[in-house]
């Protein structure tokens, strides 16, 4: 059973676009889908270290990449052309809108394996962008080029457990700068400290770099040449961190989940020296890196989550037909019907506002975007919540056991309400910009 679609204008597609969208439904199904079970298997009897050895990765993962690249289903994800010293068999058949790549998304989101066979997860992606929009040349060779080959993984370290992180200026890993003369010649060095937690694939051993946000610490310079960091959003830095120098805590669960051998970590930071190589795009920039990965970052997560919700609602439709309760079929049952319709309409609702983002997005750009971004960074994994929680309650005990997808569907959009940012931060960002636009406009009449 497939679920139908609207036929909303933002769900138009030219038809290089829908040939596409058909050869990935088709590997969904065809080899995304029956594959998961052999990767279960894999991990099933897997326990501590092991689980996140180059072992513990799926044989079937690999032939997923090479069925997926064979079909030119390869870094869909990439919004714009590369740079020309980079090969041309890491880039995709045609480059895609916001809206368009979006739309894919839904397709990947309906299997849990889709995403890293078409090397198109989290937080590759966002990573990719950064290097690809901010990246120097050298930066881009080390890391870029192997991670659009999907021959290494990286990670995002920004959360810390000693901090509320959902306000990103409370981040106190620290970036120490020194400078010194070898020689005569004036050499610069950094040095980061610090906790981090949520390193979502930090556990991966394919894992090879890190990109770290920290503040800025000039506390080691003379003060004649400490520059000015009055502004609270200007004294961060992203920086490049070899996962060798990292030191791995330990594994963090997700509704005991641990999602090995990607998984997410808490790490430590200890004294590590780095040099000017290492800083994205310069001192300062950090918040404007991180903004720059999550609006089109944002687009990806809520598709996903709608393409991941509908597999759920079509499990739950097939229930209520296949089973019987007081002589009835489920689905003849007045609270089933309503269970069916309300998620019906919240699959639409998640669907259409996260199209809605993205073209506004690929229009007007993601700083004109911003409110719709926030809109859907809570309203979507919500809807896509509420969708799945109905499905688990029509499949009864089978909806939390291991023999449905639908429990760790369940726990996954849980926590994407978390993920990136809390849901009351960006109802705050939404309630502040809507009161803004109405003063200007009152003004205006004046």
């Amino acid at each position: 059973m497939s679920l139908p679609t609207s036929s909303s204008p933002l769900e138009e597609l030219s038809p290089n676009v829908q040939e596409l969208k058909t050869k990935l439904e088709k590997f969904v199904r065809d080899h995304c889908l029956p594959a998961e079970q052999a990767y279960e298997k894999h991990m099933e009897f897997r326990t501590g270290k092991d689980r996140w050895s180059m072992d513990a990765i799926p044989p079937i993962m690999e032939h997923l990449k090479q069925e997926a690249k064979c079909l030119g289903l390869w870094n869909l994800f990439l919004p714009y052309p590369l740079p020309d010293f980079i090969s041309n068999d890491v880039k995709p058949l045609q480059y895609l809108s916001n809206r368009e790549y979006g739309i894919l998304c839904e397709v990947m989101g309906r299997s849990f394996l889709c995403p890293e066979a078409c090397n198109c997860s989290a937080p590759d992606t966002g990573n990719m962008e950064v290097l690809l929009k901010h990246g120097s040349e050298a930066q881009q060779r080390l890391y870029l080029e192997p991670l659009l080959r999907g021959t290494i993984r990286s990670a995002f370290l920004m959360t810390e457990p000693d901090v509320a992180s959902s306000d990103a200026t409370n981040i106190e890993t620290e970036l120490t700068k020194k400078v010194m003369f070898v020689n005569g010649r004036k050499v610069v060095r950094y040095i980061l400290n610090g906790k981090k937690w949520w390193s979502t694939g930090a556990m991966d051993p394919r894992c090879k770099v890190a990109l770290v946000l920290a503040k800025m610490d000039y506390s080691q310079m003379p003060e004649q040449k400490r520059p000015n960091q009055s502004a609270i959003h200007g004294a961060h830095t992203v920086v490049l961190v070899p996962m060798e120098k990292v030191h791995l805590v330990r594994a963090l669960s997700v509704f005991g989940y641990d999602d090995a051998p990607h998984g997410h970590a808490e790490v430590r930071l200890d004294n590590i020296e780095l040099d000017e190589s290492c800083i994205i795009l310069g001192e300062g920039k950090g918040f404007e890196i991180a903004q720059s990965r999550l609006g089109p970052g944002r687009i990806h997560h809520c598709m996903r989550a709608v393409g991941l919700a509908a597999r759920c609602y079509e499990l739950m439709i097939e229930r209520t037909i296949s089973r019987e309760t007081f002589g009835k079929r489920l689905w003849q049952h007045g609270g089933c019907q309503e269970m069916i319709a309300d998620s019906r309409a919240d699959l639409e609702c998640a669907r259409l506002l996260t199209l809605s983002c993205a073209s506004a997005i690929d229009n007007l750009g993601a700083h004109k975007a911003r409110d719709q971004i926030a809109l859907i960074k809570y309203a979507v994994p919500e809807l896509a919540f509420r969708v799945i929680d109905r499905a688990v309650q029509v499949h009864g005990g089978a909806g939390v056991c291991q023999d449905f997808p639908l429990a760790r569907a369940l726990a996954g959009m849980r926590t994407l309400r978390i993920a990136d940012g809390p849901d009351a931060v960006h109802k705050r960002t939404v309630a502040r910009m809507e009161v803004r636009k109405a003063l200007k406009a009152s003004r205006s009449r004046l």
